[in-house]
């Protein structure tokens, strides 16, 4: 009644209980229990004709296999609102990149394949997937300098999102700068209705601000993290594209680069 979206983590836990990775050739190969793409896809069903049933508004966060994209356009045809968002570690990277059995790279729904990296790359340009969404899950360095099978999943993402979006998806022209922005700011606070943030920059609102330089090339992990974890999926990884400022109601959050305390 309150007009809100109710936002879904799309996994059936019997489906992924004791998994680690995507369930597919590459952890056959790893020796790794596997986690389907359909323990998304049962879930997305599930609440899609939820959504439909009540007239409620529905978003699924961090979509990340094929057969999840063809069920939100198939959904958004029958008139059905619902939105989702995706992360930039699965807009990048992929189940074969776990070949190291780096912890790091263990995250929460899984990395998957080429294919499914492909379909969400086009969900994203054509907006049947709304948003980018960092599913930021910091870890003490303990907890994932484990086996890879007991370290718990997730990746930090709020200081690399920008830049990995402008080198991945921007600059090798599979979506333009002006929807980057919109897919990490504008929508987002739409479909959450915050009205301060993602609005036009106009006389009385809120200075909810980032001032970035998309030319600034850089390695992640070459300096320190604000964030006190260190968990993240892209470190060594050279990306183009630099937040310079960030200005929370007109006062600086990020300054020349440096987080203020």
């Amino acid at each position: 009644m309150s007009g809100r979206a109710v936002l879904s983590h799309a996994e059936d836990p019997e489906l992924t209980r004791g998994g680690a990775m995507h369930e597919g050739v590459e952890s056959m190969r790893l020796g790794l229990r596997g986690m389907p793409a359909v323990a998304e896809e049962v879930i997305i069903h599930r609440d899609i004709e939820l959504a439909r049933l009540t007239g409620g508004r529905l978003h699924v966060t961090h979509i990340s296999a094929a057969p999840s994209v063809d069920l939100l356009a198939s959904a958004r045809e029958r008139g059905v609102r619902v939105s989702a968002d995706v992360t930039p570690h699965h807009l990048t990277l992929l189940d074969e990149d776990l070949v190291t059995y780096d912890t790091y790279l263990k995250v929460n729904p899984p990395l998957r394949t080429s294919e499914d990296r492909q379909a969400l790359r086009r969900a994203v340009h054509d907006a049947v997937i709304d948003a980018v969404a960092t599913d930021h899950a910091p870890h003490a360095a303990e907890d994932k300098e484990q086996e890879f099978d007991q370290a718990p999943p997730g990746t930090i993402g709020l200081e690399t999102a920008l830049a990995v979006i402008l080198t991945e998806l921007v600059e090798p022209g599979d979506l333009s700068l002006s929807a980057a922005m919109e897919r990490m700011s504008s929508t987002p606070a739409s479909i959450l209705r915050l009205d301060e943030h993602g609005g036009p920059i106009a006389p009385g609102r809120p200075a909810n601000l980032v001032v970035f330089d998309p030319a600034a090339e850089w390695t992640v992990g070459e300096r320190p993290f604000a964030s006190m974890a260190r968990n993240s999926a892209f470190t060594d990884r050279k990306v183009r594209g630099r937040v310079v400022h960030t200005l929370l109601r007109g006062t600086f959050t990020v300054q020349d680069g440096e987080a203020t305390r």
